[in-house]
């Protein structure tokens, strides 16, 4: 090897140790500064989840308040309802709990989830007719879906219910804000919903959590239901959202058969949803005083509101059960009114 080509091969590789050395020092100074800078694995892997109130609280006096409201939403009979021990907080008038629709305490897709719900409000509320606060809104859900009373807006309940919603929409990624709200779409049969053709589903998917007269699932009268009742005395009454058939098909097409369905991975059908939602609100359960004072105008009523006054000449029959695409159509047609529901 003549001297010329020695000296270049040192050269090489001088340059090649250089620049590892080099490599070495930026990678030693990066994880000084940012030690999960080059964990991509963990970053990659690290997918966003709301909030879990059983693991992500600390013992702090805000966090206890969360947690209070955590276990008002879980168990609503025993804190706040027939099963409470006291008689100046029963405001639930049934033994339901406030997940049994809005599922694992307010977590869950296409189960009119609390995930960013409070970024939402106030807004406007057809039912009112004006600008209403989350309150108000909570307060609906008591007076309907609980089959109770108002809470006072400034209990310690309200308070701590409205926590934990604050704490569930905290820091919500845009993207998954949207996902988390309302309810799944379903495609609108264009008949009548058939009570035969609900009941046949019911008895195939339904009938075992929830029995065979609608009665739910509750061993111990003592304690919460495991599965809620979904017609008779103890459930919600008929000013519910849930009592409409339309709101009630969303919910069951996302979530029902329970742990099966998934908003993005349904069980059944739409026809299916949509004629066994018509079975289930077929049947008698409380009613709700003063049903007429809803919706001061009413043009801004959803279609499938089974109670009336409404501004429209459709039979109350058609209301409950439709079809309701017709009615949709009329309320285009004459107020330029676009309704899904």
């Amino acid at each position: 090897m003549d001297l010329e080509n020695f000296i270049k091969q040192i050269s090489r590789l001088v340059t090649v140790v250089s620049g590892g050395a080099l490599l070495i020092l930026v990678y030693v100074v990066i994880i000084a500064v940012n030690p999960a800078a080059f964990n991509a694995h963990e970053v990659q892997n690290t997918a966003w989840r709301p909030r879990d109130a059983s693991t992500d609280l600390k013992d702090t006096k805000s966090d206890r308040l969360i947690k209070y409201g955590y276990q008002l939403v879980t168990e609503t009979s025993q804190y706040m309802g027939p099963m409470s021990k006291n008689p100046l907080v029963k405001f639930a008038g049934n033994n339901l709990s406030c997940q049994n629709c809005h599922l694992k305490a307010g977590t869950v897709q296409g189960s009119a989830s609390f995930v960013g719900v409070t970024n939402r409000f106030p807004q406007f509320r057809g039912r009112e007719n004006k600008m209403g606060t989350i309150e108000e809104r909570v307060n609906g859900c008591m007076e309907r879906s609980m089959n109770g009373i108002a809470m006072p807006v400034e209990s310690k309940q309200m308070e701590a219910i409205v926590a934990y919603m604050e704490w569930l929409s905290e820091g919500v990624p845009e993207a998954q804000e949207l996902a988390f709200k309302g309810f799944v779409k379903v495609e609108l049969p264009a008949e009548k919903a058939d009570l035969i053709k609900g009941k046949a589903t019911y008895e195939l998917e339904c009938k075992v959590c929830h029995g065979p007269n609608g009665q739910g699932i509750r061993p111990d009268p003592n304690e919460k239901y495991v599965y809620p009742p979904l017609w008779g005395d103890d459930t919600y009454n008929h000013g519910a959202g849930m009592h409409r058939v339309l709101t009630a098909a969303q919910f069951i097409k996302a979530n029902m058969p329970f742990e099966v369905a998934t908003w993005d991975n349904p069980k059944l059908t739409d026809e299916q949803a949509y004629h066994v939602a018509a079975y289930i609100n077929s049947f008698q359960r409380p009613q709700k005083a003063n049903p007429e004072k809803d919706f001061p105008d009413k043009t801004l009523k959803p279609v499938s509101t089974p109670y009336g006054p409404w501004e429209d000449r459709f039979s109350a029959e058609q209301h409950k059960y439709g079809p309701f695409q017709p009615i949709m159509d009329f309320y285009q047609k004459e107020f330029g009114i676009k309704k899904t529901k």
